[in-house]
């Protein structure tokens, strides 16, 4: 008898994992890791499709689930706790993780309510039970009553006491970034929402193709792929493309990397020196090295050679595997005190920052940065353009570059070490951003360069141009 009850309950446990869908089950695992030990979607995603073996339109849904509820979690979270009537940290974490997917399909995606909610029942059941699944049922039917402009009209500040309010919470961020926003913007409130609705989607990839050794245009041809407006190395690869399964990527010919980090390393190789050169060239913060390969690559074509520093042995072990073969010597050391010696003509500092200007492609970093971060990032990245600054050759130049639109990581830190450096000055950034392929003017008033998701399509990357005269 307890042997036929135990069969019973090993066929009724078989069937509840049938009925679960692997493609959501994927998407909820992701989101778990997210929650319970800070892993990065981006990172984590792709390495369990290829585990499943999910592929296709199949891998395009788990993308999308899992990358748009991790994007849009503050309003998802607002809503769950509405229709549950008390607080997410109230709810128990893996019944949550379930609920942020069930209410993203309702609010966010074209998915049938039944199903979004049929399939979130599954997943609950099948780890937990009736009861559980009950209560998940019952939010998610409460959500499903209201579309999601209802939902923002119900919870989000009024438009007309508080449009920064209402605008973050439209468009999932906190309301600290929308804030930075603004203020990076020029105060242009009503350029906001664009900012926000474009940091809101998900982007398209952007290829590199490596100087030397392959073309954009080949590039482009093998991968199905467009032509980049800014960067002569970049290809926009067709939306759901998978850049791991393109054998120039595989071979090292061509790389992932935004077109703003390009047009950055661009800019560095672009900008006019004054004295002899010594062919001496510096990456300060080469980590996780897609500056350095493209630099690397760039230097193999000048005659010139690239040293990158990376603080983490680690990090430094992946740029040595990226410009293998290239005119490159990785050293671990801090930048701050490398031991190099001075006489560079062309040093970057791409320095550690806030990442506010790559959000779209880290879909939970919204979530968990804070300003509290921004005072000991600008600290450190003072003193990287300090260190920089003294590595550099008298006519040499340094690109300072952050991935983030901040005033205090950018206008700010340049702003400082200009006032204690009176023999340094400030370059016209755009023409070398824009070379000979758009108008200069398309890149704000200058002389920094602020690039932005809703204007060029790009991360918010900033950089400026700085030259050491004396």
């Amino acid at each position: 008898m307890t042997g036929g009850r135990g069969e019973q309950v090993s066929r009724d446990k078989k069937l509840r994992d049938k009925s679960v869908d692997p493609v959501r089950e994927t998407a909820r695992d992701v989101l778990r890791a997210v929650r319970e030990r800070d892993a990065y979607a981006n990172l984590l995603l792709p390495t369990l499709l290829r585990e499943r073996g999910l592929t296709g339109r199949d891998a395009a849904l788990a993308t999308e689930l899992t990358y748009g509820a991790a994007r849009s979690q503050g309003l998802l979270d607002a809503v769950i706790a509405q229709s549950a009537g008390r607080p997410v940290d109230q709810i128990d974490g893996p019944l949550l993780d379930v609920l942020r997917l069930g209410v993203y399909q309702l609010l966010r995606t074209r998915i049938a309510p039944h199903a979004a909610v049929s399939t979130s029942v599954d997943l609950v059941r099948s780890e937990a039970g009736m009861g559980p699944s009950g209560f998940v049922n019952a939010v998610l039917r409460k959500v499903s009553q209201r579309d999601e402009r209802h939902w923002v009209d119900a919870l989000a500040p009024s438009m007309a006491d508080d449009m920064v309010g209402h605008l973050a919470f439209a468009y999932a961020h906190p309301r600290w970034i929308a804030e930075v926003f603004v203020d990076a913007l020029g105060g242009r409130v009503g350029e906001l929402q664009a900012a926000l609705a474009a940091d809101d989607e998900r982007p398209i990839v952007h290829l590199v193709a490596r100087p030397g050794q392959i073309t954009a245009e080949e590039l482009a041809l093998i991968s199905g792929g467009e032509q980049g407006r800014y960067s002569p190395y970049c290809v926009y690869l067709p939306d759901g493309g998978d850049p791991g399964r393109l054998d120039a990527v595989r071979e090292g010919f061509a790389g992932v990397q935004d077109e703003g980090s390009q047009l950055v390393a661009l800019a560095l190789e672009r900008a006019p020196l004054e004295g002899e050169s010594t062919g001496r060239w510096l990456d300060l913060c080469a980590g996780p090295g897609g500056k350095a390969a493209l630099l690397g690559s760039l230097a193999d074509l000048s005659g010139a050679h690239l040293d990158a520093v990376e603080v983490s042995a680690h990090r430094a072990e992946l740029i040595e595997k990226v410009v293998d073969g290239l005119p490159v010597t990785v050293h671990v050391a801090d930048g701050r005190d490398s031991g190099l010696k001075p006489g560079y003509d062309r040093v970057l500092v791409d320095a550690p920052c806030s990442g506010l200007g790559s959000l779209r492609r880290r879909p939970e970093a919204r979530w968990r940065r804070t300003p509290g971060e921004i005072p000991g990032l600008v600290e450190l990245q003072r003193e990287l353009l300090g260190a920089a600054l003294d590595l550099v050759r008298p006519g040499g130049v340094v690109v300072y570059s952050t991935c983030s639109p901040h005033p205090a990581e950018t206008t700010g830190v340049v702003g400082a070490v200009l006032a204690d450096r009176p023999g340094v000055t400030q370059l016209d950034a755009r023409p070398l951003v824009a070379g000979d392929m758009v108008d200069p003017a398309g890149f704000g008033d200058g002389p920094q360069v602020q690039l932005w998701p809703h204007r060029q399509d790009t991360d918010a990357m900033f950089l400026a141009v700085l030259r050491r005269e004396r």
